[in-house]
């Protein structure tokens, strides 16, 4: 048996060969590349769809394409190449585009079925390591997929080739989205079910917890009152208002945790002499993944929500996501 380091160098030679591989075949992108992406575009915006069809490894690839292309707002469905020549070859239509994959560019079943491809008006889009292929000769324009070599260690398993038609295909979908100016409602449409389709459909009213829940005090408050305020509110920090009851600041346990340690004092002493000021906050009206956003971005456990007019009306807890499937 190999030695545990020995393991490791090997997945590190695959990570080489294949990191070697996606460099190759981003230095062969050309105009061909944004032919394609116009092509799709074009039938796109025509009612036309988006057919991928592949053999094999490159037919897999083929099939996670054609899902990212479709979740991306590009209609996309795929075709069985064995079945395409007993009836299926209804999924196409005049107008379409057919992305075909096959890294020899050669595989039987993908050759034999250009011929009744050909009988549509379709843009025939191939995706092949083989430059000069059958497949290639019979394409309105190829997309070069070509790497050094394989990461199986006799050159034959597709790896290196699959994880760069992964990535062309890829480059594609975003190539796509972005030239028909898909946006991040578009993409929530699509996954509505899904964390991130809520994030980007919710506000963060519909997210915050609001009236008994929402801690607030007024910045003359001792700090030994606030904390009955948040115990009583379950909060784990209190929004500290002014004589408006407009957001100044901000005290949360952890604070009191940190200047208790070196301040006996610390109770008695107002929320506005303790409090930290201008405190990040986000709008009610806000989408959720902008909460998100900042939880990311900042190391905070709570996120204060103002209205319009800076009032602190919620509070975003970051234990509350889970429960939520935000994260």
């Amino acid at each position: 048996m190999l030695a545990a380091v020995d393991y490791l160098a090997q997945a590190r030679k695959v990570f080489d060969i294949e990191i070697q591989a996606l460099r190759a075949v981003r230095k062969q992108l050309n105009g061909d590349f944004a032919q394609a992406v116009e092509t799709i575009v074009e039938a796109l915006r025509h009612r036309g769809k988006i057919v991928v069809v592949g053999i094999g490894k490159s037919g897999n690839v083929g099939r996670k394409i054609a899902a990212t292309l479709t979740s991306t707002g590009s209609t996309s469905v795929v075709l069985d190449s064995v079945d395409a020549l007993h009836g299926d070859l209804g999924l196409v239509n005049d107008g379409d585009v057919v992305l075909a994959l096959s890294y020899s560019g050669e595989s039987e079943e993908l050759v034999n079925l250009v011929p009744a491809l050909k009988r549509f008006s379709i843009k025939l889009i191939s995706m092949t390591g083989g430059h000069k292929s059958s497949l290639a000769r019979h394409s309105d324009i190829v997309l070069n997929a070509r790497v050094p070599r394989e990461a199986c260690p006799f050159n034959l398993a597709p790896t290196a080739s699959t994880t760069a038609m992964l990535a062309l295909g890829d480059a594609l979908a975003m190539a796509v989205l972005q030239a028909r100016g898909f946006k991040q409602h578009d993409f929530a449409k699509r996954h509505p079910s899904g964390a991130i389709g809520r994030a980007m459909l919710l506000r963060v009213g519909e997210i915050m917890r609001a009236g008994e829940r929402n801690a607030v005090a007024p910045r003359e408050l001792l700090v030994r009152d606030a904390l009955l305020v948040m115990t009583q509110a379950k909060s784990g920090s209190i929004s500290v208002v002014d004589k408006r009851g407009k957001l100044v600041g901000v005290f949360t346990d952890g604070d009191f945790r940190r200047q208790m340690a070196n301040d006996p004092d610390l109770l008695s002493k107002r929320l506005e002499a303790v409090m930290t000021r201008d405190p990040i906050c986000v709008r009610e009206d806000a989408l959720a993944v902008t909460a998100l956003k900042i939880f990311d971005e900042r190391n905070i456990d709570d996120l204060i929500v103002v209205n319009a007019r800076r009032e602190p009306v919620g509070l975003v807890d970051s234990q509350d996501l889970p429960k939520l499937k935000l994260m």
